[in-house]
């Protein structure tokens, strides 16, 4: 009982330190000391304790091969980037829709999923596209909050689609295959994107205003005329990627999914390596599309300042889950669901209601730290398949991320278009956003009754 007292004060501390603004990762430090502090009688060898038991665990968390991958996808990401591959991918599949109603909507669902496979983070996707696709919807006459919904919505691929940062994590976390996560982010992705599109073309053709049809759109040279076709002009130069330009850019990411995943899913090397490999790719795609010593430097430093808070939160959820472990909280909270009688799906349920709570407050990896070492047990304690869980916990915890009133997806979004649209409303793109956050729970709800959505491809591939 004392153990469990112990253990409620801890999550209370947590709770109590985020809440009015402290790191997560200095909050897990705390905690944790006061924890071992507690558990092993608060005398001064209760000190050394502490410093002995987070000596090891850090050493023990980073020496690990797999930690490697983080920097080495984000490296990755950074050079397809600055290569800008992306934008011309982007803006060639603007030019192929060009037919189709809600095209730019519609581009941005699929670039942003390309996008994904080039960071990995949503919210990298959700800035970056808020500056590519956000002008050219406003310059075409959508309205402001369906696009930016858009932009939001379908960054939260960024997190399922591989690699994903989160994947990777939830993999250190658990325990699990990075490899066979993977796999199994690939067709509830793709269902995702799909369902995404469904409904973009949906109000493409039951609102057309939303599009831009039938608005009046203003020229750099400020000559207004009515909207033809979703007011394309293909004499702006900023739609005139070549054809060339298109076809090499895609060719280079294409070649660049094939090397990583292909080589990860079919044992030609560890995530790890392949997350070398790609990286190796990556700048020489860059190199070829013209990268610049300045260009490069930078690039380096970004991914230091984005790997290492991330590696040390990996080290403080460390030594938080041993502390939790020491005072038997994890193993209360695995009875409570186990002995509750309730029904799988329900048990899912609320694991989703605490992701969308915590969501709405901090950003995805922390959640995970928080909840990914005792949840995934419970899972499969009831039962239910850990690969699937994953991905189900991945999109629950994305859609935290668009609710109101702090998700930060939405205020990413926001602050990315402060200087070209200043007046827009915060709520109006929660708002916008909504519509996405609902399919997302269709796709989870899809995945806890048929798990073969996830498990599929990882048991064919491993």
């Amino acid at each position: 009982m004392f153990e469990v007292n112990i253990a409620v004060l801890l999550i209370v501390c947590l709770i109590a330190l985020v809440a009015i603004g402290v790191h997560i990762a200095i909050s897990l430090g705390m905690t944790s000391a006061l924890g071992i502090f507690l558990v092993t009688g608060g005398d001064i060898y209760a000190f050394r304790s502490v410093q002995t038991m987070l000596a090891a665990t850090a050493y023990e968390a980073i020496r690990d091969y797999v930690f490697a991958v983080i920097p080495l996808f984000l490296l990755m990401g950074e050079f397809i980037s600055k290569s800008g591959t992306v934008t011309d991918v982007y803006r060639g599949i603007n030019r192929m829709l060009r037919r189709l109603p809600g095209r730019l909507a519609i581009a941005t669902v699929f670039g942003n999923a390309l996008f994904s496979f080039v960071t990995g983070v949503s919210i990298a996707s959700a800035a970056t596209f808020s500056r590519i696709a956000y002008p050219e919807m406003k310059r075409f006459g959508y309205h402001r909050g369906f696009a930016l919904g858009a932009v939001a919505g379908s960054s939260c691929l960024g997190m399922l689609i591989p690699p994903s940062v989160l994947m990777i994590v939830w993999g250190i976390l658990t325990e699990q295959s990075i490899g066979q996560l993977f796999a199994a982010g690939v067709l509830p992705g793709l269902l995702l994107m799909g369902l995404f599109i469904s409904y973009v073309f949906g109000m493409a053709i039951l609102k057309p205003s939303v599009v831009g049809v039938g608005s009046v759109q203003v020229s750099e040279k400020n000559i207004s005329y009515p909207d033809q076709a979703e007011g394309i002009n293909y004499n702006d130069e900023r739609d005139n990627v070549s054809t060339k330009q298109f076809i090499v850019s895609l060719l280079g990411i294409i070649a660049v999914i094939v090397a990583v995943l292909g080589g990860i899913w079919f044992g030609v090397f560890s995530p790890t390596e392949g997350a070398g490999a790609g990286a190796f790719i990556g700048l020489i795609l860059a190199l070829l599309k013209g990268l610049k010593y300045r260009d490069f430097i930078d690039a380096i430093l970004s991914v230091g300042k984005t790997s290492a808070p991330i590696l040390l939160l990996l080290v403080a959820a460390s030594l938080y889950s041993r502390t939790l472990a020491m005072t038997g909280m994890a193993n209360a909270i695995e009875s409570l669901f186990i002995d509750s009688g309730m029904a799988t799906w329900a048990i899912i349920a609320v694991m989703v209601l605490i992701w969308f709570a915590l969501g709405m407050i901090i950003d995805s990896i922390s959640i995970m730290l928080l909840t990914a070492a005792i949840f995934s047990p419970i899972a499969v304690k009831i039962g239910f398949d850990p690969i699937a869980f994953a991905i189900i916990a991945i999109i629950a915890i994305e859609a935290g991320l668009l609710t109101p009133p702090f998700g930060l997806l939405v205020y990413t979004v926001k602050s990315a278009i402060q200087d070209i649209d200043p007046e827009m409303n915060v709520m109006t793109i929660f708002k916008s956003s909504t519509p996405y956050w609902v399919i997302m729970l269709i796709g989870m709800v899809l995945i806890v009754q048929f798990p073969e959505i996830a498990t599929y491809l990882p048991n064919l591939l491993f």
